[in-house]
């Protein structure tokens, strides 16, 4: 009964070490609460459930994090486990801590998601679409986290299912796919997160299980002469300090902790022998100043032999990602290599929590980047850690600053974009905002074009709704053959799309559409008049040529967009030099013959062309321009300048396809008497004798009325 009591004394004095009175009561509290909740019950890995949240919760207490989170740990299993006394976590506990473990089932479902995702494709290329997938997910993990301390609650929670696994000694594909997932995702988390007492242990637990005969093989490696390893380090770390105060000189010599899938990481680097690794003894010196660091390197080599090859100076010369230390290895005076780091302390902290980005050089040997913006908030994230460590046995009365870490972690963010999954667990990014329009177009511009609906981790939903963070989202599409279905134009407008490479290609599909109806209305003008001038037995590829257009395509959208004149073609057809060929406009499509000169009866248009004289000029039907509209020359084929008002819509696709024949125009003066065909739109009320006062007002203006629909 005495060992059971002292048990529960220890087990609360690890709970709530550095907490105050008021918090750590708050903490027995939950503990007390889930005892009874969890007694007997198993989580699905096959742990005892109290047994694990009470090592989870001790796990975070040793990361110094506040109440909430420690309260979190012993929470968040109640909702598998007993949602009925879930329902209670926030009246019990508060919102925050039921915002927490909402977030921590959260990220437990994503587990369950993503778990055994194949990557798609072979080879090489299948690498790297795995490798983006695992970066993605890494990001997913963040991001999903509205309140960071939820990472914490996971990685926590991850430690000590590998433990659970280790003490049963259980290898089977489960524990293999737990120590995978734990390798590609929750150690370089970690790594990123500065949290270095929970990555070195998650990598060599997942080493334990991924590869057992070579964790076995180093750790018994490492025991034989451990205890003469570690006098050895002890011994030389006594001579050095010193050697250190005869020259006046403080430093904080200490032993380089060893760890299994590190040393197994440079033997299959470097293929070395475990005999030829030079850090399996090695220490670590930290002094004032980097004029210190220099000094006691001589130190250093004056009492054992440098290696020189094995002699790196990474203070002169930082290694891309910010490192900076001075690495040597001696040989000591059994002639085995022994490594010596030497540093300052702002590099020590710069290295091990600052925005170095030590997880660039662990993950990659110190490659770049581009990823900038994410690096400096993961460095953010991790100063944040250590400045929480520092300040985490302040004294009474510093309430205050737990209180602004605790709110400035909860309001740190990843980055601008959301992740969210397809049906096959594959990640997406999109930027914040996104629908899942945005989406479908994300994965295939086909499916994007087709997209007619979509559901949302099982519901529909309408095509404008924003997506959230690790949502399963499904796309429905039209059936038929891929580009036999198009977008909506409401696409275009606002809520619907937040990616300018969605609304780009939305457009896209639009302007080749009116592209096509202006090729087939152009195609449908030059047969009809091929029909009425009985020439349809004509080859329209060599009359395109004739008339100077290389493709035939090219012929028909002139045609269509009203640039270039049948009565051409006509020429053509009766034998007539088409480079000679000057258009004449159809008088009988003027009905009511105005005393004034017109424009459409070839009276001067009144349109200066800039640095030209005597250029013949045409009005464009598109657009009517009429002074005094800003206009625009476009240079045709045989037909002269075609003058377009400056917003026409054709002239807008004409300079985009062939700026190079845009020209310069003004109005210039015609007369006073000129007049110009324009269009007049009149929206009014249905009565009758509308039409009559409509004309009588034209009468009066003295406006020729051309056509009315």
């Amino acid at each position: 009964m005495v060992s059971v009591v002292a048990s529960q004394n220890d087990i609360s004095r690890q709970l709530t070490a550095g907490l105050s009175a008021e918090d750590s009561a708050r903490v027995l509290d939950a503990f007390a609460f889930v005892c009874p909740l969890y007694d007997g019950k198993t989580i699905p890995t096959g742990q005892p459930a109290l047994e694990f949240v009470k090592g989870v919760a001790t796990t975070l207490a040793a990361l110094k994090v506040d109440a909430e989170t420690i309260i979190a740990g012993l929470l968040f299993e109640l909702p598998a486990l007993d949602p009925a006394a879930a329902e209670n976590i926030e009246a019990g506990f508060g919102k925050d801590v039921g915002n927490l473990v909402t977030g921590i089932r959260q990220l437990m479902r994503l587990r369950e998601l993503t778990s055994g995702v194949q990557p798609i494709g072979r080879g090489k290329n299948a690498a790297q679409q795995a490798a983006a997938q695992i970066e993605a997910l890494r990001k997913m993990l963040l991001s999903m986290a509205s309140d960071m301390r939820v990472v914490l609650v996971q990685l926590a929670s991850r430690v000590m299912i590998l433990r659970f696994f280790a003490e049963q000694k259980v290898y089977n594909d489960t524990t293999h796919q737990y120590a995978r997932e734990t390798l590609d995702l929750y150690t370089p988390l970690a790594n990123r997160l500065g949290i270095w007492q929970l990555k070195w242990e998650l990598e060599d637990l997942s080493f334990r299980f991924l590869e057992p005969d070579s964790y076995k093989r180093i750790a018994k490696m490492l025991e034989e002469k451990r205890i003469e390893r570690e006098q050895f380090v002890e011994n030389a770390i006594i001579r050095l300090k010193s050697e250190l105060a005869l020259a006046g000189i403080k430093a904080d010599v200490s032993g380089r902790p060893k760890h299994i899938y590190s040393i197994w990481n440079k033997m299959r680097g470097k293929s070395l022998d475990f005999s030829e690794l030079y850090d399996v003894r090695a220490f670590r010196v930290i002094v004032v100043d980097v004029k210190t660091c220099y000094a006691v390197l001589g130190i250093v080599h004056n009492i054992w032999t440098p290696v020189p090859k094995e002699f790196d100076d990474y203070i002169s010369r930082p290694k891309s990602n910010g490192y900076q230390s001075l690495h040597t290895v001696v040989m000591a005076d059994d002639d085995r290599a022994l490594e010596v780091q030497i540093r300052t302390e702002e590099m020590h902290r710069f290295a091990e929590y600052g925005v170095a980005a030590h997880w660039r050089y662990k993950e990659t040997g110190g490659s770049n980047f581009s990823e900038r913006k994410y690096d400096e908030k993961i460095a953010w994230l991790r100063q944040l850690l250590a400045w929480k460590s520092e300040v985490a046995n302040a004294v009474v009365g510093q309430e205050e600053i737990q209180r602004e870490w605790i709110d400035k972690l909860k309001s740190a963010t990843l980055d601008d974009h959301l992740y969210v999954l397809t049906p096959q667990a594959r990640v997406i990014e999109l930027p914040s905002g996104a629908t899942p329009i945005d989406f479908a177009y994300h994965l295939h511009t086909d499916v994007g074009h087709r997209c007619r609906g979509a559901r949302i981790d099982g519901a529909m939903v309408p095509l404008n709704t924003p997506l959230k963070n690790g949502q399963t989202v499904e796309i429905i599409t039209a059936k038929g053959a891929p580009g036999t279905a198009g977008p909506s134009r409401d696409w275009l407008g606002t809520g619907y799309t937040v990616s300018a490479r969605t609304r780009s290609k939305v457009r896209a599909w639009f302007n080749a559409v009116d592209q096509q109806e202006t090729l087939a209305s152009g195609r449908g003008l030059v047969e009809k008049t091929l029909q009425r001038e009985g020439k349809t037995a004509v080859n329209l590829e060599e009359l395109a040529h004739k008339l100077g257009f290389p493709k035939l395509d090219d012929f028909f959208l002139a045609v269509g967009k009203d640039e270039f004149s049948l009565r051409n073609v006509e020429q053509v057809l009766h034998g007539e030099d088409a480079s000679r060929a000057v258009k004449e406009i159809d008088e009988a499509s003027v009905t009511n013959k105005s005393r004034a000169s017109s424009v459409m009866q070839g009276a001067k248009s009144g349109v200066l062309v800039v640095g030209t004289e005597g250029l013949l000029t045409q009005l464009a039907k598109c657009c009517r321009p009429a002074p005094p509209d800003d206009i625009v020359g476009f240079v045709t084929r045989g037909n002269g300048v075609s003058i377009h008002r400056a917003n026409c819509k054709n002239f807008t696709e004409m300079r985009a396809q062939a700026p190079e024949r845009i020209i310069q125009t003004a109005w210039g003066d015609a007369g006073l008497d000129t007049v110009y065909p324009v269009d007049i739109f009149v929206l009014a009320s249905d009565r009758q004798g509308l039409l009559r006062d409509i004309s009588e007002i034209f009468s009066r203006e003295k406006i020729n009325v051309i056509g009315v629909n």
